[in-house]
């Protein structure tokens, strides 16, 4: 396929340098297991799960047959005052694997509505329960909840928010982030232990200025993983836990990136023991091939909605997308998560997480401007020193240059990052990391 023969014109790529795109551009028009296959017929490897979404690899027949099977079926239901089948199947699935008792899911489309959705849900639950004073909300500086106006505000990527920053949620504040680059720069398959509390200022400085009686939730991922995958020191999400339960603050998990497998376990809650009061999903749970995003929430939060009075034909919860549980998208995540099940794939996920991060560190570490490595489950980052050009282009060639020596990887800001499929092998987790190795070393 010749790329005059695609019409470019129109498409406006997100998150996308559309300009330079159009002077060298990727184009992918089949996939299969790991890989892609470009316009012009090269193999490419997939070396980030199409943005962290395709954990069992492309083109599975079993998601596949249960996707055209319910086309013929029930193409498309309302989600309003009605649902169907599979969005019945879809949820207890997802809520059979959630710890504790997250019990309840709200469906949408995408983890930039799961942001949106979790948010509201605290508003209402505390207005639910009489203290609808509690509308301060505290993200993590260089964290990612989507790019709606609600994520942007409770989350701390600054190219993310200062167009936009006029219109943002007023009352938002953000901890200090997680990462101790002096340190801790190198971390493999570990929690980093850290001298300090990087709660203090949490609880000394955050809650005492807001009041914790006036702040309905706070928000994280348990590894950042948009900004570069950065990964919290040892026992900060049970710290956390423990601030929130003493205040009545509501704890939300943004597992987006890290749930249904990507830490080798069912959600980053299930590695490191902690149960939030709410769960963000997207991504993996349909293995890409459809969207759907979601929220679990704990038993005491759906009940609090159910319980708090009025007549049964009010709605409780002003609050849904017209593709909430689409039957389709549904259907493929039973599919998926059967799948995943069937073939061990999160415990594989863990295996070759380790092979990932010997292989990083070994051939990484020491190269030219190379400054830290990080690796935790089937992911890892390693951090360039800034170019001259300006902070995120020296990541930028280096992503370009394994695209065109066939290996497709993810550069965020100064980092690049690699998450493949579950299902990726050792001889390709060698082709990843020896193409990263030897691209660094050219653009040095």
């Amino acid at each position: 396929m010749a790329l005059h023969d695609l019409p470019m014109d129109n498409q406006w790529l997100p998150f996308t340098p559309n300009r330079h795109f159009k002077k060298d551009p990727r184009v992918f028009v089949a996939a299969d297991g790991m890989h892609f296959t470009t316009h012009d017929g090269r193999k490419v490897i997939d070396g980030v799960s199409s943005l962290w979404c395709v954990g069992a690899g492309h083109n599975r027949k079993p998601i596949n047959e249960a996707i055209k099977k319910q086309l013929d079926t029930l193409d498309y239901a309302t989600a309003f005052q009605a649902s169907n089948d599979q969005a019945f199947r879809a949820a207890q699935m997802i809520a059979d694997m959630a710890p504790g008792d997250l019990n309840k899911v709200l469906f949408c489309n995408s983890g930039s509505e799961a942001a949106d959705t979790a948010l509201k849900v605290a508003l209402a639950y505390h207005r639910a329960r009489g203290e609808g004073h509690r509308h301060v909300f505290i993200g993590r500086e260089k964290g990612y909840h989507g790019v709606n106006f609600g994520g942007m505000s409770v989350g701390g990527l600054p190219a993310n928010r200062k167009v936009y920053g006029a219109q943002l949620l007023p009352r938002v504040d953000h901890m200090r982030f997680i990462h101790d680059p002096v340190n801790h720069a190198y971390i493999h398959h570990e929690e980093p232990v850290w001298t300090e509390d990087p709660l203090v200022e949490l609880e000394t400085r955050i809650l005492a200025l807001h009041d914790p009686s006036n702040v309905a939730a706070i928000i994280v991922e348990p590894v950042a993983g948009s900004a570069g995958w950065y990964i919290p020191p040892k026992g900060y999400l049970q710290r956390l836990r423990q601030i929130c339960d003493k205040h009545g603050i509501l704890l939300i998990f943004d597992e987006v990136i890290t749930g249904f497998g990507r830490l080798g376990v069912n959600f980053g809650a299930d590695f490191y023991g902690v149960v939030p009061d709410m769960l963000n999903f997207a991504k993996a749970v349909t293995n890409g091939v459809i969207p759907l995003g979601g929220v679990i929430c704990r038993d005491f939060i759906y009940d609090a909605m159910m319980n708090a009075g009025g007549p049964e034909h009010v709605i409780e919860f002003f609050h849904g997308y017209t593709y909430s549980g689409h039957p389709v998208a549904c259907a493929a995540a039973v599919a998926t998560l059967q799948l995943m099940k069937d073939e061990d794939l999160f415990a594989r996920a863990g295996t070759q997480g380790r092979v990932l991060g010997d292989a990083m560190h070994s051939a990484l570490k020491g190269l030219p401007n190379v400054v830290g490595i990080r690796t935790l489950g089937l992911a890892g980052a390693v951090e360039l020193a800034p170019a001259a050009a300006g902070p995120g282009k020296r990541a930028y060639d280096i992503m370009l240059d394994c695209f065109h020596r066939g290996v497709w990887l993810r550069a965020a800001g100064d980092n690049i990052v690699i998450c493949p499929p579950y299902i990726v092998d050792n001889a390709q987790i060698d082709q990843m990391v020896q193409t990263l190795a030897d691209s660094i070393r050219r653009q040095a």
